[in-house]
């Protein structure tokens, strides 16, 4: 047994039969110190968080610090010095998982970019601190959970919750709200429900694309149709371009915000068709350019599907779109993602022949129930709704905000002969109950964002990137991959 278990024992030994009185004069200053951090630590949470459940930890803190009527280590004390390694493993995983479990809740979390849709602010491979204190924390709405595990226990491939209890949504104090151009971690307002077989396609986007029995009955296809809470949902990360009480139009791909272009942001990038007569994207251009090896596509070697369905070649698909002299001969022809300085750089190079802005709009943008012509390009006015403003509904904009207020803040919402009921009540207007964002990734052409599944709510805000802690370049090996200068760099620079 060690020595300060020995002690531990020996004080409560010494202790055992005195009155509370005595007990308090043999109390050591050690002690007091101990006691008054956790008591401070319990009172700082209280005010913090206004659970009045944490005042029951206040006297099993002055027992196992002052008073000590009960023998907190007696489970350790067996003379088996195996049953003793034993229970002191249990005690610091214990502890271990204790705090952990805490610090990812209330404080900070960890995020690895999964996809380039925010290049070149943030890479794939990129490791991120995220801050929860930043836009003050959310009380755990899925209590019983696994730390560090967004949804899914790793190996065994089930829930990392237990779906019940459900606690209703509370934000606490944070040091500020989410801002213009912010970039915002949080969880994926479309997947409340999810098909397993296809995560990377949402629910909402396979129910109009292929039907929803289609979707609900063929499970060999598109596997188990399941829900999943709002925190448990998964982590997205992106940039946010508008804030509640804003409309928001992007007009040739520029964001406006109430009639006025943003401001740039740095890095931006679109996805620009380059036309070259000689093979150009090697290592070297890649690295010059900072682009990935995954995000260049050289057209001519890949297949397309033509007007009837037909399967027809990359040199065909160009000579369709216009690429190509009289006798049919085809230049290499690349679909790249470039910043406005990777195209500057690029057409000073003499074997370009042209560099145009990719014509081909890729996916239905959000609302999917209504045909009003916007793409990813143009797109809008749309309203940001806000908390407490109430907007006029009718038969045009309800698409827009129908799933706000059926499945955000749930009510039930019925269309009967062209009038609109809420909650079983005739509805010409709604107030809405929470904030909500519009998210934008900055490789505005290769990002699965607000253009296509709308709003996000503000309880399904998780915080704000701090810095880069690791980043690994996927096309290098180790350990050339390791980027050495992006290590401990602030995501929002000051």
């Amino acid at each position: 047994m060690s020595e300060d278990k020995k002690k531990k024992t020996v004080e409560y030994k010494e202790l055992k039969g005195k009155s509370f009185q005595e007990r308090l004069q043999m109390m050591t200053v050690k002690r007091w110190v101990k006691f008054a951090l956790v008591l401070f630590l319990i009172i700082f949470f209280f005010v913090w968080s206004g659970a009045w459940w944490l005042w029951l930890l206040v006297p099993l803190a002055f027992d196992i610090f002052v008073t000590k009527y009960v023998n907190w280590n007696r489970w350790k004390e067996s003379k088996n010095p195996t049953l003793r390694s034993i229970a002191d493993w249990v005690d610091a995983i214990v502890f271990a998982l204790v705090a952990v479990y805490v610090i990812n809740l209330y404080f900070f979390q960890n995020y690895k970019i999964p996809s380039p849709s925010l290049e070149k602010t943030l890479l794939v491979g990129d490791f991120l601190l995220v801050s929860k204190v930043s836009y003050g924390p959310r009380e755990p709405m899925t209590p019983l959970s696994f730390p560090l595990v967004q949804h899914t226990l790793p190996k065994l491939n089930c829930k990392s919750y237990i779906e019940k209890p459900q606690w209703e949504y509370k934000r606490l104090m944070g040091f500020g709200d989410v801002k213009r151009n912010d970039i915002v971690v949080f969880n994926f307002p479309a997947g409340d429900t999810v098909a397993t077989n296809m995560q990377q396609t949402d629910y909402y986007s396979l129910v109009y694309n292929f039907g929803r029995e289609a979707v609900n009955k063929n499970k060999s296809v598109y596997g188990d149709i399941i829900t999943r809470p709002v925190d448990r949902r998964e982590n997205y990360v992106k940039r946010c371009v508008a804030i509640p009480g804003d409309t928001l139009q992007i007009i040739d791909g520029v964001v406006h915000i109430d009639g006025k272009a943003a401001e740039d942001i740095e890095g931006l990038q679109f996805n620009y068709m380059v036309e070259s007569t000689a093979l150009l994207f090697n290592e070297k251009m890649i690295e010059k350019l900072h682009i990935r090896k995954a995000d260049v596509r050289l057209i001519n070697h890949e297949t397309y599907l033509g007007p009837m369905q037909q399967r027809i070649s990359g040199e065909d698909f160009l000579r369709n779109m216009g690429y190509g002299d009289s006798l049919g001969n085809v230049n290499y022809v690349y679909k790249v993602p470039l910043t406005s300085d990777s195209y500057k750089k690029l057409s000073a190079d003499p074997s370009v022949v042209s560099i145009k802005r990719d014509p081909l709009l890729y996916g239905k943008t959000y609302p999917l129930n209504k045909e009003n012509g916007w793409n990813r390009y143009d797109y809008g006015p749309i309203w940001m709704p806000k908390a407490g403003a109430t907007v006029a509904l009718d038969m045009d904009n309800l698409p827009i905000y129908e799933r706000i207020i059926r499945k955000y803040e749930n009510n039930k919402l019925e269309v009967k002969d062209s009038v609109i009921y809420i909650n079983d009540q005739p509805a010409k207007d709604y107030t809405f109950k929470m904030n909500y964002y519009w998210m934008m990734g900055d490789n505005r052409d290769n990002s699965s964002d607000s253009r296509f599944w709308g709003f996000v709510p503000e309880d399904h805000i998780v915080g704000k990137p701090i810095f880069i802690w690791l980043s690994l370049d996927e096309d290098k090996s180790f350990p050339r991959n390791i980027r050495w200068s992006r290590i401990f760099t602030k995501v929002h620079p000051d």
